[in-house]
Order: structure tokens, then C-alpha cells, then sequence
């Protein structure tokens, strides 16, 4: 009987020993949090519109009425396309509406947010993508009888969209001042 209770005391004894150090838990894999600094504003003027944006961008043509917005830092850029309406303007909104939905197979929701503003003849919509599609933000805005400009965010990588939300929503508050700063040439 001694001999039991001797090592059911060693036992106790050594369960309590091998219980100092706490039990390895698996950490979930954490991101990165990404603020990126409010630019100032620089103007970026054509022949047929102008526009003011963000100065930590930089913005060159592309060819002929194709304009880039480039974000470095982000590897990320904003696109964009001047048209002039010749009788076509419900075929350029269809255009522009088919492009911002063909993103809707990788996308978890599309969110279409109209525009207006006819004391500068400004009409549209910004679509956000929701989801990991090619491009997070598309819009168009027109002023129904001359102008139609078009616009979509890129990233150079792959798409993941719990990584590039804050360069996303980013790009989206670029894209409402481009909009919202935008003025037509006669």
C-alpha cells in the first residue's frame, strides 16, 4: 500500500512540474494594416476636360484620349478614357455598365452608386466591386451631349481583396474627387 501511494505521489508531483509552461496555441496569420497619407490636390487638364487629383499619383497619357493615374507606392492605377458622343451615348453606357459586370463571376456584389450634378452637367455611376475581381472600381460620367469619360482601378498583382481593401477604398475616394472635380470644355 506504500508503495501506491508513492507513486501516485510522484506522479501528482510530476504532472504539476511538466504544467509550468503554457499549452502552444496556433496563431491565425495576420495582415498588414495599410494607411496611406490624404495628397494634396494637383490639376490635370486636356483639351476636353479637366479634373483635379491626387498629387502622390502620377498621371500621363497613354496614347490618343487614355490617361493613367499611377499610384506607386500601391501598385495600383486608375485608367481612363475619353470618348466624344456622336449619337451613340446609350451604346457607350451599355459599354461601360457590360464592362463594370463582367467582373460579376469573381465578384461578391456589385454596387452601383449613381451620380449627378447638373449645375456642372456631370451625370454617372461608380460601380465597387466587391470581391477578388481584376478591377475593384469602374465608372462613366457624361454630360449626356458631348463628353464620355470612363474610368477603372487596377492593381499589379493578383487579386485578393482582404489585402487590397484599404488601397481599394483608397483609389475609391480618388475616384469620387476626380468626379466631383471634373469640368467639361466647350
Amino acid at each position: 500500500m506504500k508503495f501506491n501511494a508513492l507513486i501516485i505521489i510522484l506522479i501528482g508531483f510530476a504532472f504539476m512540474v511538466s504544467c509550468k509552461e503554457e499549452p502552444v496555441i496556433p496563431k491565425p496569420k495576420a495582415k498588414m494594416r495599410l494607411e496611406y497619407p490624404q495628397g494634396k490636390l494637383a490639376d490635370l487638364e486636356t483639351e476636353n476636360f479637366s479634373f483635379k487629383y491626387n498629387q502622390l499619383a502620377k498621371a500621363e497619357l497613354n496614347g490618343d484620349k487614355a490617361y493613367t493615374i499611377s499610384y506607386p507606392e500601391m501598385k495600383g492605377a486608375i485608367f481612363l478614357s475619353y470618348k466624344k458622343i456622336d449619337g451613340n451615348l446609350s451604346k457607350l453606357i451599355i459599354d461601360s455598365k457590360r464592362l463594370s459586370y463582367e467582373h460579376a463571376t469573381k465578384a461578391d456584389n456589385i454596387v452601383e452608386q449613381p451620380y449627378v450634378n447638373p449645375d456642372e452637367k456631370i451625370y454617372g455611376a461608380l460601380f465597387e466591386v466587391q470581391g477578388n475581381a481584376a478591377s475593384q472600381s469602374q465608372f462613366y460620367v457624361t454630360d449626356s451631349t458631348e463628353h464620355f469619360l470612363t474610368g477603372s482601378v487596377y492593381f499589379y498583382t493578383k487579386p485578393n481583396y482582404d489585402s487590397i481593401l484599404p488601397a481599394a477604398s483608397y483609389l475609391q475616394n480618388d475616384i469620387r474627387g476626380i468626379i466631383e472635380t471634373l469640368r467639361w470644355k466647350k
